[in-house]
């Protein structure tokens, strides 16, 4: 009896004892490597700590007590940095006090032009946890999950009294590292953010949002090209090589390799102290023999630097956080054939790495006097308490990691060659002055100029805006120049058509673009003429942009276009994609016409690729007479051509579920024919033993009466009047608040979300369903035989009749005829589950019946 009650004193002490953060059957050993001490330096002090790359220096711009756990920063027009103090993030390791409304918005000066702040006004407080700014228009974006806020001061105090809500569901609270943040004004005069699916963009005073794709975890960054960099905690570098909105117009094209493109395969880091205070440094691969970090796990804020500080061989390098590591890397990007790839520019050493383990870099910014700053969260506890390890907390609490809080520092890194640039003063610059910072080399002075004459909207500098875009002696302020234009509203058909003629690619790429809102106009007939002159020429990123463009316009000279750039551009897989992401429910009718195209008889670099996604595309439609049409064009290719009937027999099959290793097999839903297609008896015929192959793995894809073990489509119990106004309450929520990931259509996005049609996690249990919508998802997870990469955030912010509602409408729509769910169920998953906080992964979920 002694023993039993040791045992269950024991196993309570065990589970007390736990953190949220561990991962059963770990064991957790601390480390046996000396470990030096921690203490707090002075900012001076933490000045001595730093090793950077030859060349530069690192500057203290601000410290405590002009500011407090800073975590993001914004520059004004007139050199001013706005910063988020984001003052309740982890008061201690339990992270108890943490909603407590303590932010705050802080505006900091350099009053006597010495470089270093010596003024702090709050602009904004009572705020809990906020994340993010941006300023726009004569106020400031500020995000603190779930609302994002347009604050203004209207009375010239040099405090908020104004406070809109622009969105009530920017994120949540749950977790401060997987929620939104960002905001970046963007080429194109929409704001952006991390962690989020939607954009804004505030015309004539009035806020207006759109979807767009996931992007990262912390942090937002775009080239001098507008396209966009961002990060996960253990990949430091993924980037969008086209415009998202693209890659969405067609439901049936599954893939979409220009989104979330790994710019770096190499994790490593090179700390220059031990790094014990790692959330998982038990693990082996965690930490080298060393003790220093091995690899990215923190990874965060990548930014693209645009400045003229630096020498010229630095612009458009990268420079990812690692506040984990006490670190800044820099990569060296590389462009070809619209792909791009990194590499570290150090070997077995970073850019920037400090000795204080306290030192976390959290953002980075380009600035207006050129320079790259680094904003300093300095802490010892940098791990949030949903995920903190036993392992990571004794770390903390025997070095006396949690305090002092409250800290903070700004830092600028310069290049010892050359001065920083002046304090800029733009926000009562003429509109003709600004536009000649569209020229600036810096591009923080570009892209502030660039906002302010959008926001401005003075035609008066349209004549100048012009003359720039079409003749400008600078690449940049030529492209800037078309988007100012664009951003106002005012840009015209005979610009336009000018910088088609444009000597750089990149720009004439955007004109390209820009030419799409004519085919709205009545000159849609000279628009696609100009187009279509360009189709022969083989500069890639005129390609691409061509083949997103012309599939806008719909039409059949457009597809012809359409063809002829393929002549050229086949072999390269994201022109492959443009194109098929244009032809939405048009897939069939293209594909041939590119068969009888005579100079497609013959193979050449990607053209089976091609064809293979085109049938891909088809068969995904499921519309059995479109299906019963590609096994004819199939079964009619020749010996000469087989090729082409081998790539549409791997087209369809690849739609087929795929197991991974030590799972059971998935069970394709098949598409319904009448009868069995004669196209399919003649390929049935076929001796040829690859051609056998293929067909063997479409069978399963394919049923009709009379089929051997034919069984027919399952009867779908109708619903009740009840249940049919809960599925129309589901639509509008499901549109509202998940189809810009899973997409109207349920067929998700590559790279983003997994589909929900025919979906076994969302037609399987409704107690399993219910805990995923209610805390979300993260991390691998199998759907219909391919493996996503999830971060779902969580909906439970939803009552359970509005959960129910959302759950009703995904079984029921989509020729879908699953069970619909009660709000009871919902509720008994949120009782049985109300401790919880952490998302789910797979291997959880599938204990759940």
């Amino acid at each position: 009896m002694l023993a039993r009650l040791l045992f269950l004193s024991y196993l309570i002490a065990s589970l007390a004892s736990a953190q949220q953060g561990d991962k059963p059957g770990e064991v957790q050993k601390q480390p046996t490597f000396p470990i030096p001490p921690s203490p707090v330096l002075t900012p001076e002090q933490a000045l001595k700590s730093f090793k950077l790359a030859p060349g530069f220096r690192i500057e203290l711009v601000a410290s405590e007590p002009l500011v407090s756990d800073p975590v993001a920063m914004a520059f004004d027009p007139d050199g001013r940095i706005w910063v988020v103090e984001m003052r309740g993030f982890m008061p201690n390791v339990d992270g108890k006090g943490e909603d407590a409304p303590v932010g705050r918005i802080v505006v900091l000066e350099d009053t006597d032009g010495d470089g270093r702040m010596d003024k702090s006004s709050v602009f904004l407080d009572g705020l809990v946890m906020p994340r993010a700014i941006a300023l726009v228009r004569d106020g400031v974006l500020v995000a603190e999950p779930p609302k994002l806020w347009f604050c203004r001061d209207t009375n010239g105090d040099g405090k908020a009294d104004e406070k809109i809500e622009v969105a009530g569901d920017y994120g949540n609270r749950t977790s401060p590292e997987h929620t939104a943040n960002g905001l970046l004004w963007a080429m194109d005069n929409w704001i952006y953010s991390a962690n989020f699916t939607w954009r804004f963009r505030n015309v004539d005073g009035e806020w207006k949002r759109a979807p767009t794709a996931f992007r990262g975890q912390w942090g937002l960054s775009q080239d001098d090209f507008g396209r966009f960099f961002f990060d996960s905690n253990e990949d430091q570098l993924r980037c969008d090589l086209v415009p998202s909105a693209y890659l969405v117009r067609n439901p049936n094209c599954r893939t979409a390799i220009g989104l979330n493109h790994r710019v770096m395969k190499d994790q490593a880091v090179w700390p220059i102290r031990v790094n014990p205070g790692v959330n998982r440094g038990y693990r082996p691969e965690q930490l080298r023999a060393d003790g220093t970090l091995a690899t990215f796990t923190a990874a965060c804020a990548p930014l693209i630097y645009r400045g003229d500080n630096f020498p010229a061989e630095f612009r458009g390098s990268a420079f990812v956080c690692e506040p984990a590591g006490n670190l800044v890397k820099r990569d060296i990007l590389t462009e070809k054939d619209c792909a791009i790839t990194g590499r570290s520019a150090y070997e077995k050493t970073e850019f920037l790495a400090s000795s204080d383990e306290r030192f976390r870099p959290v953002n980075a910014c380009n600035a207006p006097d050129g320079a790259l700053y680094l904003v300093d969260m300095y802490r010892g506890v940098l791990q949030h308490r949903i995920f903190v390890t036993s392992y990571l907390r004794k770390q903390i609490e025997s070095r006396g990691l949690e305090k002092p809080i409250g800290l903070g520092r700004i830092y600028r890194v310069v290049h010892e060659s050359k001065k920083p640039g002046p304090k800029p003063q733009m926000s009562k610059a003429s509109s003709v002055d600004l536009v000649k910072y569209l020229s600036h080399p810096n591009g923080w002075q570009r892209d502030t100029a660039q906002r302010l004459l959008v926001e401005r909207a003075n035609t008066a500098v349209v004549p100048d805006l012009q003359r720039l875009a079409m003749t400008g002696s600078e690449t940049l302020a030529r492209l800037h120049a078309l988007w100012v234009l664009d951003g106002m509203g005012v840009l015209d058909l005979a610009t336009v058509e000018s910088a088609l003629a444009d000597r750089h690619p990149k720009v004439k790429a955007a004109a390209i673009r820009l030419h799409e809102p004519f085919f709205k106009t009545a000159d849609k007939d000279k628009v696609l003429l100009n187009l279509l002159k360009l189709v022969h020429d083989e500069n890639p990123d005129i390609q691409l942009q061509l083949a997103f463009t012309l599939g806008e316009a719909a039409e059949p000279k457009a597809d012809d276009g359409m063809i002829a750039v393929l002549q050229h551009a086949a072999g390269n897989a994201y022109v492959r994609e443009a194109v098929l992401s244009g032809l939405v429910v048009r897939e069939l009718e293209f594909l041939e016409k590119l068969l009888a195209d005579k100079s497609w008889s013959t193979n050449k670099p990607g053209r089976d690729e091609m064809l293979k996604g085109l049938a891909q595309c088809i068969f995904t439609g499921g519309k059995p007479k479109r299906v019963e049409r590609l096994f004819e064009l199939a079964a009619n290719q020749s010996a000469a051509t087989t090729w082409r009937r081998l790539a549409l027999l791997d087209g369809i099959s690849a739609t087929a579920p795929v197991t991974s290793k030590g799972k059971p097999p998935i069970k394709a839903k098949p598409i319904h024919f009448p009868g069995e297609p004669a196209a399919w008896i003649v390929l049935q015929k076929s001796s040829d033993s690859v051609v056998r192959e293929r067909l063997e793995k479409i069978t399963a894809l394919i049923t009709w009466p009379g089929q051997p073990g034919y069984v027919p489509p399952p009867p779908v119990v109708p619903l009740t009047a009840e249940q049919r106004e809960r599925f129309e309450l589901g639509k509008t929520l499901y549109e509202a608040s998940c189809a810009q990931c899973h997409q109207p259509h349920g067929l998700g996005q590559e790279g983003l979300a997994p589909p929900l049609v025919d979906s076994e996690w969302a037609l399987g249990s409704d107690q399993r369903l219910a805990r995923m919508v209610l805390h979300g998802v993260r991390g691998p997870i199998n759907v219909k035989g391919r493996v996503y990469e999830l971060d779902m955030p969580a909906l439970g912010i939803f009552a359970d009749d509005q959960v129910a509602a959302i759950l009703t409408y995904i079984r029921r729509a989509w020729d879908h005829g699953a069970v619909p769910v009660e709000p009871a169920t919902v509720h008994r998953a949120r009782t049985e589950t109300a401790g919880r906080e952490e998302a789910w992964s797979e291997t959880e979920l599938l204990k759940i019946p």
